[in-house]
């Protein structure tokens, strides 16, 4: 590269470098991720007020949050927010953790990627709805058939990721491992995993999305409280407004949830890489 060339390309660095930095910055994130929702919540008002939707079918936000300020004053609103949250965690520390060691099974050893992969990928075909009346007469109404569905959900994204991730473990560094004794659990531990960090995260994050998802089905059939149940008993009262609430709190969960895993994920890359 020429010297005049250089000298004119090191601008268009600056600038990209100064763009990344601009955009890198927590108040413009911050800013940047409100900036969608706002317009959509001002395009939900234009077309409530305007009469563009019947109120009937699309309640304005002010009666939205009418909605929920009166659920939570009676208490019931907590709730069900609490027991939804109780079993998505519940669920979802289950899944992982069979998951993390399904994955090392299958992404660590040859036999068990022959025995179980197969197996494994028919079962996450699956639907989940497919698997609500099995677990029902199995395991009955109770919690123990909606955390086993949650867990069932948050299992797959982690075991795939991981899985995948260990099979791509740099050789070099297994191979250094074992040169200082380390063999089993103590390799998998000390060398495997923090090399598989940030897949082991990405798995977590889409498992935690996947147990929001699995909890409504879970709470559809069978359940007497939870966010699921109030979607259900909202839209067989026509209540709009609680049904709109409803999503609401699940897309806030669902954001707060992979918010805490972001954070997770940054201080683990930073102790481990």
């Amino acid at each position: 590269m020429s010297l005049r060339t250089a000298e004119a390309a090191a601008p268009d660095a600056g600038v990209a470098a100064s763009a990344r930095s601009f955009w890198s910055r927590p108040v413009v994130r911050i800013v940047g991720g409100l900036l969608v929702p706002l317009a959509l919540l001002g395009a939900w008002q234009i077309a409530s007020v305007s009469g563009l939707v019947p109120a009937y079918r699309l309640p304005p936000p002010a009666t939205v949050v009418t909605a929920a300020v009166e659920m939570a004053a009676t208490g019931e609103l907590w709730l069900h927010i609490a027991i939804s949250v109780q079993r998505v965690l519940l669920g979802f520390l289950i899944g992982s953790l069979v998951g993390i060691g399904a994955a090392a099974i299958v992404g660590l050893t040859r036999a068990g990627d022959v025995l179980l992969s197969p197996t494994l990928a028919a079962i996450r075909a699956i639907p989940s709805l497919a698997l609500v009346p099995l677990l029902l007469l199995w395991m009955g109404i109770g919690e123990d058939s909606k955390v086993t569905l949650i867990a069932i959900g948050a299992f797959f994204p982690v075991f795939t990721t991981v899985s995948i991730a260990l099979r791509h473990v740099d050789v070099r560094l297994v191979e250094m491992g074992r040169s200082f004794s380390l063999r089993g659990w103590e390799l998998f531990r000390t060398v495997q995993l923090p090399s598989v960090l940030p897949a082991l995260v990405s798995g977590l994050r889409l498992g935690m999305a996947q147990s929001w998802l699995f909890l409504v089905a879970s709470e559809l059939l069978g359940a007497a409280m939870g966010l699921g149940f109030l979607l259900t008993i909202s839209g067989q009262n026509g209540r709009v407004d609680r049904i709109l609430m409803t999503i609401a709190i699940l897309a806030i969960l669902g954001a707060l949830s992979n918010a805490i895993l972001t954070l997770i994920e940054k201080r683990l890359l930073k102790r481990w890489t």
